[in-house]
């Protein structure tokens, strides 16, 4: 279920999952990050995990349990390809998507003049291609672009990507346990930022998928993939989009060999008659190397711990 989910960079076959190619070495700042705010948070004891029996298993959201977390920062929004764009320019990082020369785009989202790079399918999950020539840039292959997508999240970003603009940017990823507490917005075991319902009243709380997965979408337009990253309203503490949109990754490994980082939120993808995993306790992962049209990060902060009260 999880590399149907987010499919990792071995799905792709000998075709499209050629040798990594050798680390490159940081290269050298042009010019400084700008401002990045962060939502400040308090931290404290709240409950974690899965409260309702819905999660998948093998993903291990449960049992629900008390968990603290000291005071943090992080993004109210996932990085955009705005900001994306930036620490590009400045840096001149090429990202795993460009140096492997391939990345994973939906099948519905692939842009015409991509169709002669599709290098395949992903044999357990094959409404993805590996594509060559998709990158953060081109989202949907060859020939695809951003304009009008300033404001999205960026995607095609692997975690080694993810960590090279924090360190850019003099931030880094949160925990997965940060990531939950500040996707709860201060509500108790609820499914999801805004509560137990998925659409309160009716009214549609996040980007999931509407229609017949992987077939059609039933979107104005038929619209797949992306919208902005303040596209729904914020959660009790102000960040948006901590359900669907994009995955986001968490500095966590998820298995004890650390082979693999855990990956949040769920994306455009998710739907209940297939994969849940946009609820706020839900949980998955990836290799660090591997990118997605759907995957992409936001950013955090430590912050110094509550000195002592003055007399």
């Amino acid at each position: 279920m999880s590399a149907c989910c987010t499919p990792g960079r071995a799905c792709a076959g000998p075709a499209g999952h050629p040798a990594a190619p050798a680390p490159l070495p940081m290269p050298r700042v042009r010019t400084a990050p700008p401002a990045h705010p962060l939502v400040e948070l308090p931290g404290g004891t709240f409950r974690r995990g899965d409260a309702f029996g819905e999660g998948y298993p093998d993903d291990h959201e449960g049992p629900a349990r008390e968990v603290t977390v000291a005071p943090f920062a992080i993004d109210a929004t996932a990085v955009t390809n705005a900001r994306y764009a930036a620490f590009v320019e400045a840096t001149g990082h090429r990202t795993d998507a460009e140096r492997f020369g391939s990345s994973f785009v939906f099948h519905l989202l692939l842009h015409p003049a991509a169709e002669p790079h599709v290098l395949g399918r992903v044999p357990q999950a094959p409404w993805w291609l590996g594509v060559a020539g998709a990158a953060w840039h081109s989202p949907e292959g060859p020939g695809s672009d951003l304009e009008g997508r300033a404001d999205h999240p960026v995607v095609h970003i692997s975690h080694d990507d993810a960590l090279a603009y924090c360190a850019w940017a003099g931030l880094r990823l949160p925990t997965e346990t940060e990531w939950e507490y500040a996707a709860r917005g201060g509500l108790d075991g609820a499914r999801y930022p805004w509560g137990d319902e998925l659409t309160p009243g009716g009214e549609e709380r996040c980007n999931t998928w509407t229609g017949d997965f992987p077939h059609r979408s039933d979107r104005p337009g038929g619209h797949v993939g992306t919208v902005p990253v303040t596209a729904y309203a914020p959660n009790g503490y102000g960040l948006h989009n901590t359900s669907g949109n994009v995955w986001e990754w968490c500095a966590d490994a998820w298995d004890p060999d650390g082979r693999e980082r855990v990956i949040r939120g769920g994306s455009y993808l998710c739907h209940a008659s297939y994969c849940n995993r946009y609820r706020v306790a839900a949980r998955s992962h990836n290799t660090p190397d591997s990118s997605t049209g759907h995957g992409g990060f936001r950013c955090a902060r430590t912050l110094p711990p509550e000195g002592p009260t003055p007399a």
